[in-house]
């Protein structure tokens, strides 16, 4: 009989959307260089492997020599403008009390000062009992090495766990760590790269009655 007692929360694209302030950030990091300006959509493909990873994608080799300064120029307006446009999704607030018997933490591959950051001023911070980002462990998703630490440190066996994302790597790193994955279909990724998860669901409201029916004895 299995028996949950933790839910991983994916941070962008699961809980909040933060695509808005996240693509105004890169917008401002690159204009002195006269590439061309993103749209939420572009910017959204691009999301998910970190801050690095996304400008190195976003630049190409042809322009990497302004890495340093335009990840500067993004860390520096991104910080200020954490919480211009992002909002947690509909209901998460309302799911995430009830699961109140559940440990609940975050992995997410935002650096970790920048995640409590937007917990915290969205009100969401008091959920958690912990909260990890791409600087918290040497490996960030879908490295299982996050999920794993997350467990050692709650107290639980990966039986015991399930991550819950929108993104691949959420599934991988779930996967990989031995931990039930469940995909959400709202996110930034498309429905074909999470349809590996061990279950799907349209809707954040639909993980508690989830998590019911794997759980008959909570």
């Amino acid at each position: 009989m299995m028996s949950l007692k933790l839910v991983i929360f994916d941070l962008d694209g699961t809980l909040v959307d933060s695509s808005k302030d996240i693509t105004n950030a890169l917008n401002y990091a690159i204009e002195p260089y006269g590439l061309k300006h993103l749209t939420v959509e572009d910017a959204i493909k691009l999301v998910g492997e970190g801050i690095t990873r996304l400008i190195e994608k976003l630049l190409g080799e042809e322009n990497k020599g302004i890495m340093p300064d335009v990840l500067s120029r993004f860390l520096d307006y991104y910080s200020e403008h954490l919480l211009d446009n992002t909002r947690p999704y509909p209901s998460v607030r309302e799911t995430l009390t009830g699961l109140g018997s559940y440990k609940k933490a975050v992995i997410s591959n935002k650096r970790e000062n920048l995640s409590r950051k937007i917990l915290e001023g969205l009100g969401l911070l008091r959920f958690f009992d912990i909260v990890m980002g791409s600087d918290s462990v040497p490996e960030k998703k879908p490295s299982p090495l996050p999920v794993k630490k997350v467990i050692e440190t709650l107290g639980v066996g990966p039986h015991e766990a399930v991550i819950v994302g929108d993104s691949n790597l959420d599934i991988e790193a779930g996967k990989a760590a031995g931990v039930l994955t469940v995909a959400v279909k709202y996110g930034y990724r498309p429905i074909e790269v999470i349809s590996h998860a061990d279950h799907i669901i349209d809707k954040i409201t639909e993980l508690i009655p989830l998590l019911a029916r794997l759980n008959p004895l909570d």
